[in-house]
């Protein structure tokens, strides 16, 4: 079995390594139009040596923000702000997927120009979100319709092929945590009886014609989903991922996905059930521990548990993660008073392994 620490191939390309810097929402997008920054470009290269980067969720459209400042792939603006984030981690030697977000019924008016917050179902998630104004309870969404469903689906296409003009490698799209995508895999959030709800199959329908049609515009072997089955993040309620899940990966077998990103939520069966269905190269942020460091999870490769191994906070506050993961450390710890907005601090300012005081 491979380790963490060797080569491996993502559609065409290929990684130093299987360490991948997990997408974080960030909210520092203080661009016109919520475009990218330079700061933002110097963060991402600063990560380059991970075997791939994915970024913080981006909204393929203006109703599909849900916090404040997050960027957008939804304008020629936007799509050039990008560029230079791309061409700065590519210049470091490093490789960069976009994630794209619609965050559905997490959102508030405020957000998007006082609009209401779109949804499957006009069912409200019972939680408060960070907005300009302050924390907020997320509203009742309108009840997205037939019309408005392919628009959308549309949307992530559209911003799909941005990200490609803007130099991205490839996408992966954000299944997880609560979102769009997820909130039609849920029957507690998918109450729809027109062919978007339902049945297991009614249900897997808005994510598998999204993946399959970003697929046939940019090329599966540069699309990827990410998953995260069962997890109660965002009110969510699941009553049976492993039929669903196992189902999704089923359906996404046949289209050559990049890759299948799962976060874990403390069911490893159903994790090893989903990497055997989909049957392609398969990535996992593995459920973490308080005070847990990393290298512990290094195993999960050498075992064949996953492919790839993605982390979070650890790669925020670690610029330089493969190499402390392949010392053993030391590890900084991340900044949670600054994980959301602001500036350099908390964001660029963390220190790699020679610049650490004796």
């Amino acid at each position: 079995m491979p380790s963490a620490f060797d080569s491996a191939t993502v559609g065409g390309l290929t990684l130093p390594n299987r360490i991948v810097m997990a997408p974080m929402t960030r909210s520092r997008a203080y661009g016109p139009g919520h475009s990218p920054t330079s700061l933002m470009a110097e963060y991402y290269a600063q990560r380059a040596s991970a075997g791939l980067i994915v970024t913080e969720g981006t909204q393929p459209s203006r109703i599909g923000q849900g916090y404040p400042n997050t960027p957008g792939l939804h304008s020629d603006e936007q799509s050039a702000a990008w560029r230079e984030v791309t061409d700065a981690v590519h210049a470091a030697g490093g490789r960069i997927f976009a994630q794209l977000l619609h965050t559905g019924r997490i959102g508030h008016p405020v957000l998007i120009d006082g609009l209401d917050p779109v949804a499957p179902s006009a069912v409200a998630a019972k939680v408060s979100i960070f907005t300009p104004e302050g924390l907020k309870e997320c509203v009742t969404p309108r009840t997205l319709t037939g019309g408005e469903v392919e628009q959308t689906l549309a949307d992530f296409v559209a911003a799909a092929k941005n990200a490609i003009a803007a130099g991205f490698d490839g996408v992966e799209v954000h299944g997880a945590n609560g979102y769009l995508v997820h909130q039609f895999l849920d029957p507690t959030t998918n109450l729809r009886t027109d062919g978007w709800g339902g049945s297991v199959d009614g249900r897997l329908r808005f994510a598998v014609e999204l993946i399959r049609g970003i697929a046939d515009a940019i090329g599966p072997q540069r699309t990827a989903l990410r998953i995260s089955p069962g997890n109660p993040y965002n009110d969510m309620s699941e009553p049976d991922p492993h039929a669903t899940y196992l189902a999704l990966a089923e359906a996404l077998r046949p289209l050559g996905l990049a890759y299948l990103h799962m976060v874990e939520t403390g069911d490893r069966d159903l994790t090893r059930k989903l990497r055997a269905e989909f049957g392609g190269l398969f990535m996992l942020n593995p459920r973490t521990a308080p005070g847990h460091t990393g290298p512990e999870h290094l195993v999960l490769v050498e075992d064949g548990t996953t492919d790839l191994l993605s982390y979070g906070a650890l790669f925020l506050a670690n610029p330089d993660l493969p190499q402390r993961l392949a010392a053993g450390g030391p590890f900084n710890a991340p900044d949670r008073a600054r994980f959301y907005g602001g500036d350099e601090r908390g964001f660029t300012d963390y220190p790699t392994l020679p610049e650490l005081p004796a």
